[in-house]
């Protein structure tokens, strides 16, 4: 029962991803490609936008005790070849997964076809070989200090003046009519 709960919050959680990325426009390739020729900031806005929620949403929930902050770790192995492909992916289709999902959730057919084929064509790949390369995918693996970790420092010292870096950042862009 309770990985059915866990499965039907993941699904809210898509679906109110899904429209958060139409809404701001990202499912659009015209926008994307834009953010790619440095055209339209409208991504780099709206990622820039999540790094601050997500970065005191998410300090703060662990401050609060409601959440655990569980980083990762990290490998070369893993995230070269995947950035890779994910960037092939854009260039050839112009959408990357979660826009991918939105555009078709949307109706856009330049999405649906080449982008659910990428999406089948790259799980069955990696469920058809994870097991058998994953001893070699999975050396070198490091663990990944935050950056407060690193600098040996209270997490606040660095979010609140970043946070405001990134605002007044996202403040400029407007202002230059980005």
């Amino acid at each position: 029962m309770e990985s059915k709960v866990r499965l039907l919050k993941g699904l809210g959680t898509g679906i109110i991803f899904g429209f958060l990325l139409q809404r701001g426009g990202v499912t659009d390739y015209n926008v994307l490609v834009g953010q790619l020729l440095l055209e339209d900031f409208t991504v780099a806005k709206i990622i820039l936008t999540a790094i601050v929620v997500g970065m005191v949403g998410v300090y703060f929930l662990s401050d609060k005790d409601i959440i655990e902050l569980k980083p990762k770790s990290g490998s070369l192995r893993r995230t070269i070849p995947g950035g890779l492909i994910f960037g092939v992916g854009f260039a050839l289709l112009g959408y990357c997964p979660g826009t991918i999902a939105g555009a078709i959730g949307q109706g856009r057919i330049d999405a649906l076809i080449p982008g659910l084929l990428g999406i089948f064509t790259g799980s069955f790949f990696f469920a058809a070989f994870y097991e058998k390369y994953s001893d070699l995918i999975d050396k070198n693996i490091f663990k990944v200090d935050t950056l407060p970790e690193l600098l040996k420092v209270n997490h606040w010292k660095l979010i609140i003046p970043l946070s405001t870096v990134i605002i007044l950042f996202l403040v400029w862009l407007e202002s230059i009519g980005f």
